[in-house]
């Protein structure tokens, strides 16, 4: 099993692009069915296509509402995909941490056992297994919390509020922000028995499966987590207290978002907004209202995005760490860069930069691609691409009124966004050459 997993392995981008792309094609297959409409037509081929990468890709981003325009079966179909596309994406980047340890040589698999806690290749199953039982009994007590919550508070019968807290459990966990409702969560937003079990399990979906279960077993002694738990933690705590901060003070007074609220309420808004741009995609308070100041702090959460080997999307938490202990050591002229009582491998550093700066191509390139295709102004669509790629779903409302064009533009850009940064970070990782001679050294004039 191990030799017949490493050949089916050994083109990462190949292996999960396939994956991937059947998901979408067989997910917009049935969406396109009679039964998978509340008005028994067929969704068409661009719209469920549109859904499925969205639902796959664990987006949230739609060009049709989720509750009125699908039935049963095809929110089924969605909730389907976006957990496949959630588990999917978690495993394989921990199959991937794995395949990493066992492709390099003793010395260097010691170093990443010790850093990353890995396991070896032969672990595949248990590996595997420990992923979906994780994932499921996060699921399953975010949707007691929710189910029971709808009966008390919103008289639903048990049926119905199964299969709402079900529903938002699966979607929250995934970071895949699909909600049942028009206004998405907009009505929840003075309710935490909602807002806050929701964005609970979308900061833990969106942590990654080795930090949850460092954390779990390590959680009184720091001093023994790995980098990849420290930068994790200490980033997220600070993005969100950052975030909820700048959402207070920029939404307070804004009549058409935090002013109508109660005092009381908006700390709680804010929490809930400052949560949901690492990829969450859930909103309770109206986006397209927000001040523009506002819309330029969520580009640079969603960019930013969750953890590695999470649900989330976005460059990663880890990667902006990396990049922040890369410019404090070039700022004091250490020759070394150090986190913690570590060294950071210049390959590391490397790979961070390099992921970093191809969202940030690609990002502009689609921008501008995006404003030659729709008449709407640069702050919106820039939103809207950073949305799609950073696989968010959270928007200013103009995903709907995209030209076709544009609708197939963000489809390819969530599903580059999804598979784009795993694979390119795997593949980094992999292709490792050692020179033989080294060329003669000269200084470039830099700024």
């Amino acid at each position: 099993m191990t030799r017949r997993f490493q050949s089916g392995l050994q083109h990462p981008a190949q292996f999960v692009a396939t994956g991937f792309g059947a998901a979408v094609l067989i997910g917009a297959a049935l969406l396109t069915m009679p039964i998978a409409t509340t008005s028994g037509e067929s969704a068409g081929w661009l719209t469920a296509l549109f859904t499925a990468t969205s639902a796959v890709c664990v987006t949230g981003l739609v060009v049709v509402d989720t509750a009125s325009h699908w039935s049963v079966f095809g929110e089924v179909v969605i909730a389907c995909l976006f957990q496949i596309g959630g588990l999917g994406i978690m495993t394989m980047a921990t199959l991937f941490t794995a395949l990493l340890a066992g492709r390099v040589g003793l010395r260097a698999r010691i170093a990443v056992a010790t850093e990353t806690k890995a396991v070896s290749v032969t672990d595949v199953r248990r590996l595997v297994r420990n992923v979906v039982l994780f994932s499921l009994a996060c699921e399953t007590v975010t949707a007691v919390v929710l189910t029971a919550r709808f009966m008390i508070g919103y008289g639903e019968p048990l049926g119905q509020a199964l299969y709402l807290g079900g529903f938002h459990a699966v979607s929250a966990f995934n970071n895949a922000g699909f909600a049942l409702w028009p206004d998405n969560l907009m009505r929840f937003v003075a309710d935490p028995w909602i807002c806050l079990p929701i964005a609970v399990a979308v900061i833990v979906g969106g942590m990654g499966f080795p930090v949850v279960f460092e954390l779990a077993r390590s959680w009184r002694r720091p001093s023994r987590w790995s980098i990849l738990t420290r930068i994790t933690t200490v980033v997220s705590v600070i993005l969100l207290a950052v975030g909820t901060l700048f959402f207070l003070a920029a939404e307070w007074h804004n009549p058409r978002t935090m002013g109508a609220l109660d005092d009381s309420a908006k700390p709680l808004a804010a929490f809930f907004a400052a949560v949901m741009p690492r990829s969450g995609g859930f909103n309770s308070l109206d986006i397209s209202q927000m001040n523009p100041s506002s819309w330029l702090f969520t580009d640079l959460l969603m960019f930013i995005g969750g953890g590695s080997a999470s649900t989330a999307g976005g460059i990663k938490v880890t990667t902006f760490g990396l990049l922040a202990f890369i410019i404090w050591a070039e700022l004091r002229g250490e020759p070394r860069v150090n986190v913690g009582h570590r060294r950071l491998p210049e390959s590391t550093q490397r790979q961070a930069m390099t992921i970093t700066l191809m969202g940030v191509v690609l990002v502009a390139i689609s921008t501008y691609a995006l404003m030659l295709l729709t008449p709407y102004s640069l702050d919106r669509v820039l939103f809207e691409v950073i949305s799609a790629f950073a696989t968010n779903g959270l928007s200013t409302g103009i995903t709907a009124d995209t030209s076709v064009a544009g609708h197939v533009l963000l489809s390819l850009l969530m599903f580059v966004g999804r598979i784009g940064p795993l694979t390119l970070g795997s593949a980094l990782a992999l292709k490792e050459r050692t020179r033989r001679y080294e060329l003669p050294e000269e200084r470039v004039i830099v700024g």
